[in-house]
């Protein structure tokens, strides 16, 4: 007889979205291969690199990141409903060979997104899935919304961080999620890690580009005042991200609550900031570590 069909729900978390690779990694060593992925915004760029049979090149190239090659991916628009335009990630998936259209791979794939104008939840499982990715990611203040047919979408964390119930509706008898917020709030004070939160010099200057040369002067003043954290006060990415933080994890919460997967990892990230995709090197050995500890429990099911 087939065994029970595995889906794979990977969940929004910027930065901490590398630990997906480790989750990955850690399943297939242990002989559990997902049949049905399902990824929200960083879950869905991930995601599509498995199905796509590239996550060995994602992983390659996210251990080999820097500050100044992520500020190359930040195409910094200040119009556009967004601060970064994201056609630099649409190109780096076409790079890695991410790109074709969903139906064609052989797992069952669906990345999530948020129609801007209802907020109704979109599962993205047509066309290419470059673009379905960079519809997920759309992360409200810092991405613009993209553009699908008639509806503008930003990201499916808005309303399914974790996306449980699209595994199950794609026809997954057992699902394994991956929650990369559930160790936040309450472990990070606001002001503490400016680290995590400042932008780069690099990000800086392509902010500074798009103000109009008349207010450049005065622009260059305020800008990196209105992005870096201060001891006394929180800036503005920690306030952006600590709001969704909060948003987030309450709608995980409900979402959860009336589906639970069978299996939950929760790798311990808290400390990883918005923008810290340098550190791979961290956070793909802890979504390694989630599956062992998980393991006895994901025998019993398999």
């Amino acid at each position: 007889m087939a065994g029970p069909r595995i889906g794979l729900a990977l969940g929004s978390g910027s930065a901490r979205g590398w630990s997906h690779i480790g989750v990955i990694e850690g399943l297939l060593e242990a002989g559990i291969e997902p049949d049905i992925v399902c990824g929200c915004s960083i879950g869905a760029l991930v995601g599509a690199a498995y199905v796509a049979n590239q996550l060995p090149r994602l992983k390659d190239f996210a251990q080999a990141l820097t500050w100044r090659q992520i500020a190359g991916l930040l195409d910094v628009r200040l119009s556009g409903g967004g601060l970064i335009s994201g056609q630099e990630i649409v190109a780096l998936l076409r790079k890695l060979e991410i790109s074709a259209p969903i139906p064609s791979y052989a797992k069952p794939f669906a990345a999530v997104a948020t129609d801007l104008a209802t907020g109704r939840e979109i599962w993205l499982r047509e066309g290419q899935i470059e673009e379905a990715v960079r519809a997920s990611i759309s992360l409200p203040g810092i991405f613009s919304p993209t553009r699908h047919g008639e509806r503008w979408l930003v990201d499916g964390g808005l309303v399914n961080p974790v996306p449980v119930s699209v595994c199950r509706a794609l026809g997954a008898d057992i699902v394994i999620a991956v929650n990369l917020n559930g160790d936040l709030l309450g472990r990070r004070g606001l002001g503490r890690n400016e680290r995590a939160t400042d932008a780069s010099p690099e990000f800086v200057k392509r902010l500074l580009k798009q103000v109009p040369a008349a207010f450049r002067e005065q622009a260059s003043a305020i800008v990196p005042k209105l992005l870096s954290s201060a001891p006394s006060k929180p800036g503005y990415f920690e306030v952006l991200m600590n709001s969704i933080n909060v948003m987030q994890d309450q709608i995980t919460r409900a979402r959860l609550a009336g589906e639970p997967p069978h299996v939950m990892l929760v790798p311990r990230l808290g400390d990883v900031g918005l923008l810290e995709f340098n550190r791979a090197a961290e956070t793909i050995p802890e979504g390694r570590a989630c599956v062992d500890q998980a393991l006895p429990f994901l025998q019993r099911y398999l």
